[in-house]
């Protein structure tokens, strides 16, 4: 992959448009009320570290490592430019996660992702990156709309 991967904040307005797409895809693919979306101000929040993938300057991806208690990390809102997809941009943003995390101490790492076939590469992503496919996590509920992954650090 030639991008760059940074923690910024997603108080910009590339970020901005990357977050309007991914929402405006997750919500193409998946009822609303199955959405768990976090807004570019929730995710500028300290308890939410942004990764951004940068080509020639250009915002191209991104995805966002939460915390919570119990030494419980969450990865969010990961989303690649269609034009950049297979060029190993997600798969460099999940590994800054998990290694943020690594770092920070967390001693397990959990998601929550779409169940319907459009979300078989970030799947493919989690599951290269040893995360397993697990009962519903945190405080969301089992549904057959949804797909929950969790690995240990």
């Amino acid at each position: 992959m030639s991008a760059s991967i940074a923690i910024e904040t997603p108080l910009q307005d590339d970020v901005r448009e990357l977050v309007a797409a991914l929402n405006a895809w997750t919500l193409g693919e998946t009822p609303r009320e199955f959405c768990h979306h976090m807004t570019v101000e929730q995710m500028a929040q300290a308890d939410t570290t942004l990764f951004v993938a940068r080509q020639d300057g250009r915002a191209i991806g991104i995805g966002a490592l939460r915390r919570h208690a119990d030494g419980v990390g969450e990865v969010k809102r990961m989303y690649t430019r269609p034009e950049a997809r297979g060029l190993g941009v997600g798969k460099s943003i999940v590994g800054e996660i998990v290694k943020l995390a690594r770092a920070e101490g967390y001693r397990r790492l959990v998601l929550e992702t779409g169940s319907v076939p459009g979300f078989s590469a970030a799947w493919r992503v989690y599951e290269g990156h040893g995360f397993r496919r697990c009962g519903a996590v945190l405080d969301y509920t089992d549904s057959p709309h949804n797909i929950f992954y969790e690995k240990t650090l």
